[in-house]
């Protein structure tokens, strides 16, 4: 199976950016489509992005579109979350996600492995 961890997160201002990565260690991260995700206390999981094995194919859910940039580097075996112009509302626990297929879809039951999560917290 593949481990995953992120890092970046933190606290900005509104208007600010941060950039999540997400290190994969432990099968071959070519095998996998990744996925950003985020909840809040309270609400389901939600999907933010996703991107394709080789990384031509990206998917955001709308609220995110021109916003956030998702994007991977196979060589570091590592996907990253470029987060613009932050909100206060997308305050939330931030999680990558991996499953092993060909296809980038949002739902999150269909990614297997999830990493611990990494808190952004955006201020007005």
């Amino acid at each position: 199976q593949v481990q995953l961890a992120e890092s970046g997160g933190g606290l900005v201002q509104a208007g600010g950016s941060l950039r999540l990565s997400c290190a994969a260690s432990g099968r071959t991260f070519t095998n996998y489509v990744m996925g950003w995700f985020r909840q809040t206390p309270g609400k389901e999981r939600e999907f933010v992005a996703g991107i394709s094995r080789s990384g031509g194919v990206t998917q955001y859910a709308d609220s995110m579109k021109g916003r956030f940039t998702i994007s991977r580097d196979n060589a570091k075996n590592t996907v990253y979350l470029q987060m613009n112009n932050l909100k206060p509302e997308d305050t939330a626990v931030y999680y990558c996600a991996a499953r092993m297929a060909i296809a980038v879809v949002t739902t999150r039951n269909d990614y297997r492995y999830w990493g611990q999560g990494t808190q952004v917290t955006v201020s007005s």
